[in-house]
């Protein structure tokens, strides 16, 4: 296995909320790009029958958290937004789309997009992030 399947498997067995949303990584590489998809269901949705903000939020965000980890250093949010451009609805099927805008030594700019099957933008997640320097491969379970 590579090193970025072996990155990918180690955070995904362990994030159980992005498990529970039903996301589905379609794409990780090293140049700091994940591409997820999922569908929005009903118990995703708001008051107003569209989906709610914090669902649209967790996947942004873990398309961010794939991609800035993917060098292999456990890397955590700094400072996180998102605008709200377009609603969407049950049965969209999204795609969000990470990828690295900026890095320095620790610390880095990402951008991640979600759109719908129109290809129509539904919102704009600005993620800054830290690298801690530990490796997300070299923990004490994987010395066991």
């Amino acid at each position: 296995m590579d090193k970025v399947a072996a990155i990918k498997q180690k955070m995904w067995e362990n994030d159980h909320f992005s498990q529970w949303l039903g996301l589905d990584i379609q794409e990780l590489d090293a140049t700091g790009y994940c591409k997820l998809q999922y569908t929005v269901r009903k118990d995703m949705l708001n008051g107003f029958g569209t989906i709610q903000g914090g669902a649209l939020f967790s996947a942004a965000d873990t398309a961010f958290a794939f991609a800035c980890n993917v060098a292999g250093d456990v890397t955590v949010a700094l400072d996180v937004s998102i605008s709200f451009l377009k609603p969407a609805h049950e049965g969209d099927v999204l795609t969000v789309e990470a990828r690295k805008m900026h890095q320095g030594r620790k610390t880095g700019l990402y951008e991640v997009k979600t759109f719908n099957a129109k290809n129509e933008l539904i919102s704009f997640f600005k993620g800054t992030c830290y690298v801690t320097g530990k490796s997300i491969l070299d923990t004490e379970d994987d010395k066991n």
